[in-house]
């Protein structure tokens, strides 16, 4: 099969699926977002929220060296 033969029905009804789902996601955003309602962050909030990113980021450069180092030393 060439490589660079034009994507099937499955690529397109993956990616109307995945537009659907963004779609909705905002939707979602626009209508149960109040922030009169919600009142300010506290500073718990705050530093949960720069844990929870630094955890994050942390978490995906470890596993992208893990599997960079896998890849050079040949253990895949």
């Amino acid at each position: 099969m060439d490589s660079k033969s034009k994507p099937g029905w499955g690529s397109w009804l993956v990616l109307g699926v995945l537009v659907g789902l963004l779609c909705l996601a905002i939707a979602v955003l626009y209508v149960s977002w109040d922030p009169e309602q919600s009142g300010a962050m506290t500073g718990a909030g705050y530093v949960a929220m720069t844990l929870g990113v630094v955890a994050t980021l942390a978490l995906g450069v470890g596993l992208m060296a893990l599997m960079y180092y896998s890849n050079r030393s040949g253990r895949d």
